[in-house]
């Protein structure tokens, strides 16, 4: 078997883009045809001692469904399975065989096609993220990971990031003791379920010491080997027991597992420091996994090292592909052909531009251009990240980079939330940063659009600056004096101070047509925002005095496709201060977009009942077995782009021999009653349509049963564009 099964790939046409991922991974070396001695365990989710492995794969995987998939596809993954799962029962299995059986199920898995179109989920940046459970997720210097069908998420959890997630008005230096290293599954990228740590304080490096004893565990990543059979995980260590600084090699038996030592390397080959700067594992088309690292002193130098490729235990001697100024939050992808290595300025994982280096061959480790800066990462230092890593989808209509950008500055106060993700596509000859706040992404055809409550004001909050400064990032000065002030609204670090006479201006050169609201908050003397579309209109929002801070809105800006500019001035005699702007589209002038689908065991959807997965042909994971009682309701928060009449689409089963009644209740408010009919079988599915008021933004719809007999089985709803 190839390494195909690692690649970050969902089948379909190669379309706009061709991207990549980085993985670090270590296995330990087995005896050749030795007797399986995986603990055959599933235990629980968070439980750190559990041990994954064939078996717990196989249980995994036996709960795909076949109508979700197209049949071509279907039939080698359930040969797979099959195989798979007598190698687990067989108790003299050797470990090629599972390993065999392991990479056979995972690149077949890998490889199912979507027998629909899946459905737009939608990005939210600049807050903090949670899982499937509403905990929060910790993932400092991490990465995302695809085995098989499911992307995994593995990172760092620090005390810090409690800290700042508890009070995000100060900064928490320097609190980077080590808790675990957690693990998050999810189909679609947006949605992630928290699986278990695969590391924590008490996890053995060696020698008798443990993670617990190091005085920096952070930047990695998680692999397959199919030599082994072994899922692994390399991160950087420091720990004075273990010879200072170097790459730890963890190993385990699934995505999920508890990971247990393997190695740990201390020197790279022709690298000037032990241990590594920053580091991400890129994985090419070739299935061959390298290292991507500077050294760690300086960091001027970056490096592509191969793992080794019999048992991914060693890292062979890194190739240097630049040298300069220092970087960090080095990481690798590929575009039409193209390798990109990417870092950021070296300053304590603060913001700044990427810094890409373009390889001049079609060799990974051979000859890279000198540096030039990602084109649109400048006016809000990269939507205020550090280069944390890339993921790559490639989807049945097209291929997509998504930019993965930590915000932690040392915990932080450089804008809310850790974990900022926005797409890369080519523009020309070279790649292009979309810094978007909110955008929608359909991870089986591969296509993003921007989110309908995106802002279109970069650097709104004024944190891109690390220190004061007297030219604000995004924002050209106009005259007067010009800063970030210390003290924004709600306890943020900075915001924009004007002097008497003076100015800034934004200009963005690609904004839709729509109607648009302005925001902001204000506090000093007396200013005005003026708003110039591309025909040369304008609108002004005047901006009265206040001691304090005091939210200034102007709604109904009508703008035409084109470029929009922004200007800020002071009025009064002692400046003003203003802080979180925001240049949000409230209607649409463009056709209607495709509609959303809202799976009813996704959260923000309640049901009052069970999710269960028990009969066959449901979307998504599962569907919502409603309570036999009156007022056991299924219920749906969904967010059209533009008021008006919209057309629901209720998918559901009716396994019964009458039908079953549900009021149909939006915002509160009951717009009519539906009627589920028998449909024959509780596997069988159909789909009810009717029409609905429903406002711009969040609205709920709740289907709240009429009977004892309760709902039918609940699917999904579809919300599209009205009749």
């Amino acid at each position: 078997m190839t390494k195909q099964l690692r690649k970050f790939s969902i089948l379909g046409a190669a379309a706009a883009l061709s991207v990549v991922l980085a993985v670090p991974f270590a296995v330990s070396t087995t005896a050749a045809e030795a007797p399986v001695t995986e603990v055959r365990n599933q235990g629980v989710a968070d439980a750190p001692d559990v041990d994954r492995g064939l078996e717990f794969l196989v249980s995994d995987y036996e709960t795909r469904v076949p109508t979700k998939y197209t049949a071509d596809s279907w039939a080698p993954f359930a040969k797979a399975l099959t195989t798979a799962s007598d190698v687990a029962d067989d108790t003299s299995a050797t470990t090629s065989e599972v390993a065999d059986a392991k990479t056979a199920l995972m690149t077949t898995a890998a490889d199912l096609e979507a027998a629909d179109e899946g459905t737009f989920q939608t990005i939210t940046n600049n807050t903090f993220w949670n899982d499937t459970s509403g905990n929060p997720i910790y993932s400092q210097g991490g990465g995302v990971f695809k085995f098989g069908d499911t992307y995994y998420w593995y990172g760092v959890h620090y005390t810090g990031a409690e800290s700042y997630r508890a009070n995000p008005t100060q900064k928490y230096d320097n609190q980077v003791s080590f808790v675990s290293i957690p693990v998050y599954s999810s189909k679609d990228l947006v949605n992630w379920k928290f699986e278990n740590r695969v590391a924590t304080r008490s996890t053995g490096v060696g020698d008798g010491a443990n993670l617990g004893g190091a005085g920096w565990v952070g930047r990695l990543g998680v692999s397959y080997n199919e030599n082994t059979g072994k899922y692994v995980l390399a991160v950087q260590m420091w720990h004075t027991s273990r010879g200072g600084h170097g790459v730890l090699l963890l190993q385990g038996d699934s995505p999920t597992d508890t990971f247990d030592y393997g190695y740990f390397q201390t020197q790279i080959t022709n690298s000037p420091t032990t241990g590594t700067g920053d580091q991400t594992v890129f994985t090419d088309d070739d299935g061959k996994d390298y290292l991507i690292f500077s050294n760690r002193e300086g960091r001027s130098r970056g490096f592509v090292a191969k793992f080794r490729e019999s048992d991914s235990l060693r890292i062979e001697p890194g190739v240097e592909i630049r040298r300069g100024d220092g970087r960090e939050g080095n990481a690798m992808f590929k575009l039409d052909g193209k390798y990109y290595h990417a870092a950021s300025d070296l300053h304590g994982w603060n913001t700044s531009v990427n810094y890409v280096n373009e390889s001049t061959s079609s060799n990974v480790q051979g000859s890279y251009s000198s540096e030039y800066v990602l084109a649109g990462t400048e006016m809000d230092y990269s939507h205020v990240t550090q280069t944390g890593f890339f993921v790559t989808v490639n989807g049945t209509k097209q291929s997509t980079v998504i930019y993965a950008g930590d915000r932690w500055a040392d915990f932080a106060w450089n804008g809310i939330g850790y974990n900022q993700w926005v797409p890369i596509t080519k523009s020309g000859a070279r790649p292009q940063f979309h810094s978007v706040s909110q955008w929608q992404f359909n991870v089986t055809t591969g296509e993003w659009r921007v989110g309908p409550a995106n802002n279109y004001i970069l650097n709104p909050d004024i944190q891109a600056d690390r220190i004061i400064v007297s030219s604000v990032r995004g924002w050209r000065n106009l005259g007067g004096s010009v800063t970030n002030v210390n003290g924004g609204v709600n306890g943020s670090r900075f915001a924009l101070q004007i002097s008497n006479s003076g100015g800034v201006e934004q200009r963005r050169e690609s904004v839709p047509a729509g109607t648009y609201a302005l925001g902001l908050h204000a506090r000093g003397s007396a200013g005005r925002v003026v708003i110039t579309g591309a025909n040369g209109s304008q609108r002004t929002l005047s901006i009265p005095s206040s001691s304090g801070w005091a939210k200034r809105e102007l709604t109904g800006i009508e703008l035409p496709s084109g470029a929009v500019t922004v200007t800020v001035r002071a009025s009064g005699s002692g400046g003003v201060v203003v802080d979180q702007l925001s240049l949000v589209k409230t209607s649409d002038d463009d056709p209607p977009l495709p509609g959303q689908r809202y799976e009813a065991e996704t959260a923000p959807a309640v049901c009052d009942g069970t999710i269960d997965s028990n009969h066959s042909g449901y979307s998504g994971s599962g569907f919502c077995n409603g309570d036999n009682a009156v007022g056991s309701v299924v219920q749906f928060t969904v967010t059209p782009e533009a008021a008006g009449t919209a057309t629901l689409g209720v998918r559901f089963a009716n396994g019964a021999t009458s039908a079953r009644s549900a009021n149909v209740v939006v915002n509160g408010t009951t717009v009519g009653t539906v009627s589920f009919e028998p449909t024959g079988a509780w596997s069988t599915w159909s789909t009810k349509s009717l029409n609905v008021p429903l406002n711009a933004g969040s609205n709920t719809i709740r289907l709240d049963p009429t009977t004892t007999a309760g709902l039918a089985n609940i699917d999904y709803l579809d919300v599209g564009p009205g009749a």
